[in-house]
């Protein structure tokens, strides 16, 4: 369904469009089809990233060195973050960020502790027993990004919840800057160290994500103990670009990962009563991570969403990456979608299935239980989005693109197994030897029945040829 672009946004130097959905009576397909998406070149991105993780398994650190030279402009003799330049930079944080920090680990870790989950047994007769046992996967990449901003609260919520999960190795990526001198930011090093990670990797990209799913040999001619390796590892998780999600999806298989991470986005339902201002900084906020970045705002006041043009209007100009949210804002996965009423406002969110929902409206709280697709809900006009990024002992790291519709958000669980365990003596396997074998035979897999009988009844479990006895 076709938008309509304000004037006034154009005048204020973006074109945020309006998707009317009044009247409509869509389904959930056609909701889906309706609201806004990013257009991004997925196809392309594979290609090139293709090429790049195949160069990495071949070239192993030549190659990541050569494309450290070419996207990052730094060289490297490797890719170790060694551990004085960790301690340096704690050494060196601004006391207010190190605050911050410590608080967001504080309140992600005591999320996170409440996450991990018990193992559980089921008992049958004759004490025949069923357990599901969690462990922690044997080791983790976790990729924390560069580019356009410094994300060291990415550091806290990927390793918080590996670490409540029992994970005894942990490996950070982070893109090398070469005014840093070809380092990871101090910044994200800082926190590296403060959550005792002491494994940190100075490159970034799908090169990245190859490096820590295949694993690539220390350079040639480094001393043997210097421990510049990087061992492959069993889940690969943090958000990225196109590129990183693309690497994700391509090594996806080889190793777990979290999710495909896309563009970020925030999706606002909102009634009359809710405040223009709160609602056009909560969407400034998410605008200015990317150009590609979503801001959807779901509403049944018309009232309110020309209050909120204006208050856009004033924000766009005044904050400091004006151009970048101005950009995304005018994009085709930015709109304000009109609709009916409240009810019809959810429908259209659980199609949509954003990354980040804030609700403002009458009894917040009863309107965000209907949700039934969110990355995260954010409940009332004092929970933004901003909270939920670094303090609100939340995880940042969600599913985007709609896939908040059957995935979720990162947590303790992305980094356990469960294993089951089966335990039968043989009057257990007795109760119900006959099922086993109806069924086996049933499925025309004798064998399987046979392996019960030669239990129960010896001198009938000899190999069969699949006949009915």
């Amino acid at each position: 369904m076709p938008g309509t672009e304000d004037p006034a946004d154009v005048r204020a130097g973006f074109a945020l469009r309006t998707i009317d959905l009044r009247g409509a009576a869509l389904d959930h397909a056609g909701l889906k089809a309706a609201l806004p998406r990013p257009e991004l070149d997925v196809d392309s991105a594979s290609a090139a990233v293709a090429a790049i993780i195949a160069e990495v398994r071949s070239g192993g650190f030549a190659a990541l060195s050569a494309l450290a030279s070419r996207f990052d402009g730094v060289e490297q003799a490797h890719t170790r973050v060694p551990a004085a330049a960790l301690a340096e930079a704690l050494a060196n944080l601004d006391p207010a960020v190190r605050a911050g920090l410590e608080e967001s680990i504080e309140r992600a870790r005591e999320f996170a502790a409440v996450q991990v989950p018990e193992d559980v047994s089921v008992v049958y007769p004759h004490g025949a027993r069923v357990t599901q046992r969690w462990v922690p996967v044997r080791r983790v990449g976790l990729y924390v990004p560069g580019g356009l901003a410094v994300y060291p609260s990415s550091v806290v919520m990927n390793v918080v919840p590996a670490q409540a999960a029992g994970v005894a190795s942990l490996a950070i990526a982070s893109p090398p800057q070469k005014e840093f001198g070809g380092l990871p930011h101090p910044t994200i090093l800082a926190a590296a160290e403060l959550l005792g990670v002491r494994e940190v990797h100075a490159v970034g990209g799908a090169q990245a994500i190859a490096a820590l799913a295949y694993g690539v040999p220390a350079p040639a001619g480094s001393p043997a103990d210097a421990d510049l390796a990087i061992e492959p590892v069993d889940v690969v998780t943090g958000p990225g670009n196109l590129y990183v999600a693309t690497a994700k999806r391509l090594v996806k298989g080889a190793v777990g990962i979290d999710a495909e991470a896309g563009p970020t986005e925030i999706a606002i339902l909102a009634d009359y009563t809710a405040h223009a201002g709160y609602v056009a900084a909560d969407m400034v906020s998410q605008a200015e991570h990317d150009p590609n970045a979503a801001a959807v705002l779901v509403t049944d006041s018309e009232e309110l969403a020309a209050a909120v043009r204006g208050e856009l209007a004033l924000r766009v100009r005044a904050t400091r990456h004006s151009a970048r949210v101005a950009e995304a804002l005018s994009g085709p996965q930015s709109a304000v979608i009109l609709v009916d009423d409240v009810a019809a406002g959810i429908r259209v969110c659980n199609a949509y299935a954003a990354e980040h929902l804030e609700i403002h409206t009458l009894d917040a709280r009863a309107v965000a239980s209907r949700v039934k697709a969110a990355g995260a809900i954010f409940v009332g006009e004092d929970s933004p989005v901003s909270l939920g990024d670094y303090c609100a002992g939340s995880n940042h790291v969600l599913p985007t693109s709609g896939t908040a519709a059957f995935a979720s958000g990162l947590g303790v669980a992305t980094f356990l197994k469960a294993i089951q365990v089966v335990d039968y003596g043989r009057a257990a396997l007795r109760d119900v030897g006959d099922h086993v074998v109806a069924l086996a035979r049933a499925e025309d897999l004798p064998a399987h029945g046979d392996a019960v009988l030669a239990r129960l009844v010896p001198e009938t479990g000899a190999p069969s040829a699949g006949a009915p006895r």
